[in-house]
């Protein structure tokens, strides 16, 4: 079901100053920040040569990210990005294996204008899990 990491997320308390951080220390390509207010965050995506780093900032005190960096100021990992080839088939799969959807398991269009889900961390030893639907062969 899954074919490649597509990226790691990152909660920051200010995009900016994250962004500054990649490309000044690490030499890093940072995306043009993206305001998803349907998500509640702003993003930035760090490019590397085998995946993404997805740089959150809440948009918003109703942003879940605001809430993640209430209990963690300084930032930090917030999920996992895996690509699936079938988002509905994904979902149904794992419904029936006793996985719990975040939401109301529609799959919502994500910051690279494809359908998502978030899948319960409890049910994955903590880690959000976030799927994102990418049509086409594998990387691998």
């Amino acid at each position: 079901m899954l074919t490649w990491v597509n990226h790691v997320a990152l909660a920051v308390p200010d995009l900016e100053k994250a962004a500054a951080r990649y490309r000044e220390s690490l030499g890093a390509r940072v995306s043009i920040p993206q305001r998803l207010p349907e998500h509640g965050v702003t993003v930035a995506f760090v490019t590397i040569a085998n995946t993404k780093i997805e740089l959150l900032e809440p948009l918003g005190e109703n942003s879940p990210i605001a809430s993640f960096l209430a209990k963690h100021p300084d930032g930090g990992m917030h999920h996992v990005c895996y690509e699936v080839t079938d988002i509905n088939a994904a979902r149904d799969h794992l419904l029936t294996s006793g996985a719990r959807i975040l939401c109301d398991g529609i799959p919502k269009i994500g910051a690279h204008g494809r359908p998502v889900l978030f899948l319960h961390p409890k049910d994955f030893f903590g880690t959000l899990i976030e799927l994102e639907e990418v049509k086409g062969a594998s990387r691998a």
